[in-house]
């Protein structure tokens, strides 16, 4: 089986032509194998790119843990570059199927190869029940919550998957970000977020720091994967969140650990527009 690596800011997946190719039989055990990176390619998990009726292609993403999530930020923009230099669909601007409907892609173009893409996004999903989240709000702002004997608070928003916020205090943030390596508070809390009672279809959690209006810093603890570098729909969901809570404006420059993404929730149609890079690293072959 063909594949080709690739990733967006660090968010990396291996990605298979199911255009061309017959899908795997079973994507949830490929995902699970081939995501290992000890003992196979290595990966925050598996992207098939599929054809569609109603697109220029169809994306189906699938965790490292082999579940299947509706979206992927970073992942689409992997996929029209793809779609793009592998000569599915050569166009301008494209259209790629995703978990939560078709999202419209602008793609940077340089020496005929996709360098940046601007993704529209879609609306934020702000209903509590629709995000999903039993926590109170619509959507829930700073709502308290309590994990092992640690309280927070914490904004949910979802783009399609659902996202759970924590500004993180300036005391707070040597531990967060890492001028401090005593304890890290997302690898030791981000799966007891991820798995809290009041997420009925777990999380993503993201520790944010708002350095001013118009600039943060965030960690993500990715559903399904684990640490990840970046999180696409994660850095929407902060604008959002940023905007909501009056830290942050609608014009954002987010920093990840792999990487930045601009990110801008326009006022004029209520979508979120997310830009940033996507890399081809290499291709290969997969036995089975």
């Amino acid at each position: 089986m063909r594949f080709t690596k690739m990733h967006g800011i660090g968010n990396d997946y291996v990605y298979i032509d199911c255009v061309r190719n017959a899908p795997p039989a079973d994507p949830e055990a490929l995902s699970r194998s081939i995501s290992n990176r000890h003992f196979g390619v290595g990966s925050d998990g598996l992207i098939l790119i599929c054809p569609s009726e109603k697109a220029d292609a169809r994306m189906r993403m699938f965790n490292a843990d082999g579940s299947e999530s509706e979206m992927c930020g970073n992942g689409l923009r992997c996929v029209a570059k793809y779609v793009h230099d592998h000569g599915i669909a050569r166009k301008p601007k494209l259209a790629i199927e995703t978990g939560r409907g078709v999202l419209t892609v602008a793609l940077e173009v340089k020496n005929d190869k996709v360098v940046r893409v601007t993704v529209n996004m879609g609306e934020p999903i702000l209903v509590g029940a629709m995000i999903p989240t039993t926590l109170p709000g619509d959507p829930p702002l700073s709502a308290p919550l309590t994990v092992a004997r640690k309280s927070f608070e914490v904004s949910c928003v979802s783009m399609g998957n659902p996202h759970a916020i924590i500004y993180v205090e300036p005391d707070e943030a040597a531990e967060v970000f890492g001028a401090s390596s005593d304890w890290d508070p997302v690898r030791e809390l981000g799966p007891k977020i991820e798995h809290h009672e009041v997420f009925p279809r777990r999380t993503n959690v993201h520790f944010v720091k708002a350095h001013s209006p118009t600039e943060v810093t965030m960690r993500t603890w990715e559903r399904g994967t684990g640490i990840t570098l970046a999180c696409g729909t994660g850095a929407c969901a902060v604008c959002v969140a940023g905007v909501l809570t009056g830290r942050t404006g609608r014009k954002l420059l987010a920093h990840l650990p792999g990487g930045d993404l601009e990110l801008h929730w326009s006022q004029a149609d209520n979508r979120v527009y997310k830009t940033g890079p996507a890399v081809e690293v290499f291709s290969g072959e997969w036995p089975g």
